[in-house]
């Protein structure tokens, strides 16, 4: 579990230098509010966990563009994120054939493990938003846009 939580917050930290990076002149004018609205936490402290996405334009993403948040059951996005992180995964191990800038690290979502329908829900819609943003798919299929 402690390792889900560090994969994803590594993950997330690498996206968002990565994206900075090629952003920098536009993000630096920007006010620290924006910046700040650019996070999205998800807790559990039951579980023990924190995760921090920090992607410019996932919050405003999320918040105006995904499907509400009872449009998908839990069952829905767990399959789902089950799936996407199995290529995710796949991804990270093929450098030489998938972007290693943004397959970095592994990620350990566990099918067996309850995470909650805030958890799935977002993780899913990064997902979306990754896949969108970076024109990639990880499913073989037709991306959602939302």
């Amino acid at each position: 579990m402690k390792y889900f939580i560090s994969a994803c917050l590594l993950l997330c930290l690498t996206f968002s230098c990565n994206s900075s990076k090629k952003t920098t002149s536009s993000i630096s004018n920007e006010s620290p509010q924006k910046v700040k609205n650019d996070t999205v936490k998800i807790s559990n402290p039951d579980l023990g966990y924190d995760i921090v996405i920090i992607e410019p334009g996932f919050n405003t993403w999320l918040s105006t563009q995904a499907r509400p948040e009872n449009y998908y059951n839990q069952r829905f996005l767990e399959n789902k994120n089950i799936q996407l992180v199995s290529n995710w995964n796949t991804r990270v191990l093929q450098p030489s054939r998938y972007d290693s800038k943004l397959y970095e690290m592994r990620i350990n979502y566990e099918s067996g493990t309850n995470y909650g329908f805030d958890v799935n829900y977002k993780l899913y819609n990064y997902f979306i938003f990754f896949q969108n943003k970076y024109k990639q798919n990880l499913l073989g299929s037709r991306v959602p846009t939302n």
